[in-house]
């Protein structure tokens, strides 16, 4: 099994990047500014619960705590002694920053022991389950792992496919042949990939993106030469391939019975090694390559099935006619 080159851990998010109009959260900062620096380490949100009541309910450290109507309720019907007590046993619990839903105004209790602390207090005009949903897709997609590979990223009929090899083993040619034929450009030279649950995303990086740099020709820009159509901007990435140096000594499948994976930030990707030499048509391999995954992503192995069919010609005794059994040795 390969497995990546590099690899980073989770990313952490500042407070204050929640306030960007692009988050969409609708968040403005009712106490605590100083703390807007904090950083959030789990993409993950939790509700106060029994803490409000002092309980010593286990709440979980630089998470963003969110109150709705119903907390707030709560803390408006018992005394000032209760509520005093509450939030100091949420507050032992040193949140990222503490969320007021619905537009409500959150006790004056609340926004001191903020201020004291340096934890931000903001309040939101959404109401409790659309910001929760909201935030916490939010953090998932600029918290989750990434990574980035020296290769190629293609769509060809749909599969994501990685293009992988030494430096001047073809990938950039190979994949302008595959352009030129009608499929679309993700990335070319760095390909930036991220973490979306089980399933990792590749895209271009900075200003290269739709670039790319073809030897003895140059810099090209694929989106401007070829139109829209041809470049992408990211891609689901459902095949690696995988190009080398020809070598008579070494042995490559002929069968396509063996499933080679690569990981990538802990997801399995299947992958193939493709031997290049002069006169072999990669592009066309690749092409072939990817229709192949569709069919294996609708249940037909064609390796598999050609096998069980040998094996119960085998069995019978009687091979298919036309069949030459020296021709598999």
């Amino acid at each position: 099994m390969a497995t990546s080159g590099t690899a980073s851990g989770r990313v952490t998010v500042a407070i204050e990047q929640l306030l960007a109009p692009e988050a969409g959260l609708d968040l403005e900062v009712a106490s605590g500014r100083a703390g807007l620096g904090r950083l959030i380490t789990v993409p993950r949100i939790q509700k106060p619960g029994l803490a409000l009541t002092g309980w010593p309910e286990q709440l979980h450290d630089e998470r963003l705590l969110v109150i709705g109507g119903t907390e707030i309720d709560y803390m408006q019907g018992v005394t000032a002694e209760q509520r005093r007590a509450g939030i100091a046993t949420v507050m032992a619990s040193n949140p990222a920053a503490v969320v007021v839903c619905r537009g409500l105004a959150p006790p004056v209790e609340l926004a001191e022991a903020c201020a004291q602390a340096a934890v931000p207090l903001m309040v939101t005009s959404l109401v409790t389950a659309d910001f929760i949903v909201r935030v916490t897709s939010w953090l998932q997609d600029r918290m989750a792992a990434q990574t980035s590979i020296h290769g190629v990223l293609l769509d060809v009929l749909g599969i994501g496919m990685l293009l992988l090899g030494k430096s001047g083993i073809g990938k950039s040619e190979t994949a302008l042949d595959l352009v030129v034929r009608g499929h679309r450009l993700v990335a070319d030279d760095i390909v930036h990939i991220r973490q979306k649950g089980h399933i990792v995303y590749g895209s271009g990086s900075g200003i290269i993106r739709h670039h790319m740099e073809i030897r003895g020709l140059g810099i090209i820009n694929v989106k401007d030469m070829f139109g829209i159509a041809a470049v992408r901007e990211a891609k689901k990435i459902e095949l690696v391939i995988e190009l080398v140096e020809w070598d008579e000594d070494d042995e490559y499948d002929r069968l396509g019975l063996d499933d080679r994976l690569y990981e990538i930030l802990g997801a399995s990707i299947p992958m193939l090694r493709l031997p290049v030499r002069p006169g072999r048509n990669i592009a066309t391999v690749i092409e072939v390559a990817a229709r192949n995954q569709l069919l294996k992503l609708q249940g037909h192995h064609s390796a598999r099935e050609f096998q069980e069919r040998l094996n119960r010609a085998i069995a019978e005794a009687r091979p298919e006619a036309g069949f030459d059994m020296d021709a598999i040795e």
